[in-house]
Formats: C-alpha cells, sequence, structure tokens
C-alpha cells in the first residue's frame, strides 16, 4: 500500500510551504538542496520539517493539501503544535467592524 504525505515546512522567513508527496524524505532533501531554482522554498532556506500526516488515499491526501494551504498562519501553527482544540476558533472569519 503506497503512503502519501501531507507536509508543512517551516522556512527561514518564518513563512509556511505545505506539500504533498509518497516519498517525504527525498522530497524534503530536494526542497533543502535547492533542486528546483522556481520552488517557493529556493530562497527560504534553511528549512525545517514542521508538521506531516500519513494518508493510504491519494484523493484525501490532495484535498487535505489544498484545505492546509488556505489555513491561516496561526490555523497552520496550531496544526504544528498540536492545539487541536483551537482550529475551529481559527476557523472563524473575522471582520473589521468602523
Amino acid at each position: 500500500m503506497k503512503i502519501y504525505y501531507v507536509y508543512i515546512l517551516k522556512c527561514s522567513d518564518n513563512t509556511y510551504y505545505t506539500g504533498i508527496t509518497s516519498n517525504l524524505e527525498k522530497r524534503f532533501m530536494e526542497h533543502q538542496s535547492a533542486k528546483y531554482k522556481d520552488s517557493y522554498t529556493y530562497s527560504r532556506r534553511p528549512l525545517q520539517l514542521a508538521f506531516y500526516a500519513e494518508f493510504t488515499n491519494p484523493e484525501i491526501a490532495i484535498s487535505t493539501e489544498k484545505q492546509i494551504k488556505k489555513w491561516s498562519k496561526a490555523k497552520k501553527e496550531a496544526l504544528i503544535n498540536n492545539a487541536f482544540d483551537k482550529l475551529p476558533n481559527l476557523a472563524k472569519k473575522r471582520f473589521n467592524h468602523k
């Protein structure tokens, strides 16, 4: 059974990159070694693997990656820090009242 990984990298500029792969170690080394010059992480090295989750269903892995990419930095950090109880509140929209 093939395993798919959704992962979050913490970049040197304190931003996050979310991706998906079937070989986490190889993909992390590609990011870290700047294999792809046009990638988001190229100029943001060194990188740290902050989070990953394993999936056996590629469709669920892809939808999870897309969902996390839309999240705020605060929500990604709650996931990274296993603060799952904070996720619902961080999902709520904030409106500026004038």
